[in-house]
């Protein structure tokens, strides 16, 4: 496996260095969420960082979509960041499957001078997408890995033609390029069958960027 898959992403530390000095700085929200999510929750490895929040607010400002979907809201630094780059008006829909964070999620959604445009739902995103009676002109999927394929499908149905899906963690630390992967390693086969999944799917055109630790853009005909 190259040396640059040996930590979280796929660049070169110092690389990774001089991009975040060279990026706008996060707001002070979202600096004292990311902390804090590190001190006080567990896997905090989950949680989308700086530059993945930043690119999310600068997507949102060139699409300038009506509404969002994200799915895998964690701690929220994610859905705060995409809050960030919505226009006045347009809506986050956020959706979390453990319930025991929901009480930490809705104290910094509260803190956020966009609180009114985020919608936070708790609950199996399986479920709960089948049931918007609306269509969405983005959505973002950074839930579990082994159900991405079935998290894309039922996000298809509600985006709108010509809207965006992004796919988070679609290079998975590079594992992908590995060919002798366990049976128990179900993320990892997961975002495999994903990938392969989305190139082979007419209904939409794709992008897999080598950002971050792999960003899938998908474009519906």
């Amino acid at each position: 496996m190259s040396q640059y898959f040996k930590h979280k992403g796929i660049t070169h530390p110092k690389l990774d260095r001089y991009v975040l000095d060279h990026t706008t700085t996060e707001s002070q929200l979202l600096s004292r969420l990311f902390r804090d999510t590190y001190v006080k929750i567990h896997h905090p490895r989950r949680t989308s960082d700086h530059l993945t929040g930043k690119f999310l607010e600068m997507i949102c400002r060139m699409i300038k979509p009506d509404r969002v979907l994200e799915i895998g809201t964690f701690t929220g630094y994610g859905a705060l960041s995409i809050a960030e780059g919505l226009p006045n008006g347009s809506e986050l829909h956020t959706i979390e499957i453990n319930d025991e964070l929901e009480p930490y999620l809705i104290s910094w959604i509260k803190e956020s001078p966009h609180l009114n445009q985020i919608h936070l739902h708790i609950g199996n995103a399986l479920t709960i997408i089948p049931e918007f009676n609306m269509l969405f002109d983005l959505v973002f999927i950074d839930g579990e890995k082994d159900q991405y394929i079935d998290y894309y499908e039922a996000a298809l149905k509600k985006t709108r033609p010509g809207g965006f899906l992004i796919a988070d963690n679609t290079l998975w630390s590079g594992k992908v390029l590995e060919t002798d992967i366990p049976e128990n390693d179900h993320f990892t086969r997961g975002v495999m069958r994903f990938n392969d999944h989305v190139q082979a799917d007419e209904r939409v055109e794709n992008l897999l960027l080598p950002l971050f630790d792999g960003m899938m853009i998908i474009r519906v005909k």
